[in-house]
């Protein structure tokens, strides 16, 4: 029995007849395994399976002949005959041959799945320090707009109080000059005592700092002060940067409501001072809960 030839090796390793000829065509012929290297990088080509351009008179895969081979070969000299338990142990060859070129490529998909695993989780890892990164500057900003409030609050009531302090000191020279020539009531006489002009009448206490506790969905609670005359839009930022992960990944705008009297505070309400909303000195608030889709 004649030795298989490289197109008859590779279709008895089981490699379809057209991928065989255009393995051997595109690697020039040099041999079994260089068309097995190129059969396996190439095998889910879209195109693996299109037929070859071959010039006229040239058979893929085919032996030399006796021509072609050059005036070196001996004339005359046919192929070994082999038995069949070499061309067995050939046949075994090529099968280990393609066994092990199967795990290579097996081999290099799993270093190159391995790379694109580190590399997800490595942009993951970026992505969650920006939004970390993120939080903080909003936090700082929020922090800053507080304390700058804080400081022009601070400056109104001292100019509030020095312009209360001038206004008692010119109705004290106002009306100290005519004292002396009002006439004084009896002795005998009781009456009201009047009041003096410098005296301000009773004002209700007002609060700076007032505080509030949001009730979360899963039962949790978030407490924290804000001053009085601060939005309740900075409660809303408050609890967003502060609420846990919500299932799904998806972050929805607060709903705040209040225990009691039960009310919705609308998008208006977050512009409104929460003195003005009557939260102060201390209130309970509610976060409404998603309702499913």
């Amino acid at each position: 029995m004649a030795e298989l030839t490289a197109l008859e090796s590779l279709i008895e390793m089981g490699f379809p007849r057209g991928r065989a000829e255009k393995a051997l065509a595109l690697t020039g012929n040099q041999g079994i395994e260089a068309a097995m290297d190129w059969l396996m990088e190439h095998e889910d080509d879209p195109d693996v399976d299109e037929p070859l351009d071959t010039p006229i008179g040239h058979i893929l895969g085919r032996e030399p002949t006796f021509s072609e081979q050059g005036p070196g070969s001996a004339a005359g000299e046919g192929k070994p005959i082999l038995s069949e338990e070499k061309r067995q142990e050939q046949t075994k060859r090529m099968l280990e041959l393609v066994a092990q070129k199967q795990r290579e490529r097996e081999e290099r998909e799993a270093r190159e799945a391995l790379e694109r695993e580190r590399q997800r989780r490595k942009q993951g890892q970026e992505l969650s320090a920006a939004r970390q990164r993120l939080q903080e500057d909003e936090m700082r900003r929020a922090a800053e707009e507080r304390r700058r409030e804080k400081a022009e609050e601070l400056a109104a009531r001292q100019r509030v109080r020095e312009k209360i302090e001038r206004d008692k000191a010119e109705r004290a020279k106002k009306y100290g000059g005519s004292v002396g020539s009002q006439p004084s009531p009896p002795a005998s006489e009781p009456g009201p005592v009047p009041s003096s002009p410098s005296q301000e009448p009773p004002t209700k206490r007002e609060y700076d700092q007032c505080r509030i506790q949001v009730r979360l969905p899963d039962g949790t609670s978030l407490t924290q002060t804000f001053r009085a005359r601060e939005q309740l839009a900075a409660v809303r930022l408050y609890v967003e940067l502060h609420r846990g992960e919500e299932p799904g990944g998806g972050q929805d705008p607060v709903q705040l409501l209040s225990g009691f009297p039960r009310r919705a505070f609308s998008e208006a309400d977050m512009e409104r001072p929460l003195q003005e909303l009557g939260l102060v000195p201390s209130a309970v608030l509610i976060v409404a809960k998603k309702c499913p889709s």
